[in-house]
């Protein structure tokens, strides 16, 4: 494993997709997802130059995060249960998986208990898969406003996880329509949403095109997930 060449291979993939898009580069942030890895693997890609990671579970990433720099940065992108929204609201800077009103109303309660103010994004089943967790974005709309009267919460944007699919341009109109969403929210609430999550390792160059403004990137940068220890 090459972080620091992977990562040199994925920058440029961005560069050419947002070319390709009429963007800047500057306007996409590269996440490096980093479940199943080591907080050994986390430093070798902060020597590379990345600070920001992602984390799908809360247990796991409450041992990582003590054993790496705190020169990282942290945000939860996998599904949170209830039960987990004190930590989350502890360990990380943004949590990008608010999926209904009762999770966003448990963050903001705890929150509020720790005197801060929670960025999150709201994470869309776009797909509507049943196999997934977000927003059906037709109860998002309706629900957007009770959202944004929370208090301690701070709505930045929209997340999601396209289908997988060998080919990437099979999953463009997800995204599309993703970015049609972002701006139906933005001016539901009169002021605009800025942050737009979507594209992984398979497919995040055609997210770029369609809008992302961050995508997650986990095996093109570590290589293969490593698989759990055996009993």
């Amino acid at each position: 494993m090459d972080i620091e060449a992977n990562l040199a291979a994925i920058r440029s993939r961005i560069d050419a997709a947002c070319e390709r898009a009429g963007r800047n580069p500057s306007e996409v942030t590269l996440m490096a997802v980093s479940k199943g890895q080591s907080a050994s693997t986390v430093e070798g890609a902060l020597a590379a130059g990345l600070t920001l990671f992602g984390e799908n579970r809360v247990q796991e990433a409450k041992i990582k995060i003590s054993q790496c720099s705190n020169r990282c940065r942290w945000q939860l992108i996998g599904h949170l249960q209830s039960n987990k929204c004190r930590d989350a609201v502890h360990f990380f800077e943004k949590i990008q998986s608010v999926d209904s009103l009762d999770l966003a109303r448990e963050l903001n309660k705890f929150a509020d208990k720790s005197a801060k103010n929670l960025p999150i994004l709201l994470e869309v089943n776009m797909a509507k898969e049943a196999s997934k967790f977000g927003y059906d974005p037709e109860l998002l709309l309706q629900e957007l406003e009770d959202l944004n009267r929370l208090t301690k919460i701070e709505i930045m944007g929209l997340m999601t996880v396209a289908p997988w699919s060998p080919e990437p341009e099979k999953v463009r109109p997800i995204f599309r329509q993703m970015k049609e969403l972002l701006d139906q929210c933005s001016a539901k609430l009169g002021a605009p949403l800025t942050e737009l999550s979507m594209g992984m390792s398979g497919d995040f160059e055609v997210a770029i095109e369609e809008g992302a403004t961050l995508v997650r990137i986990g095996t093109a940068l570590f290589g293969a997930r490593p698989l759990p220890p055996k009993n």
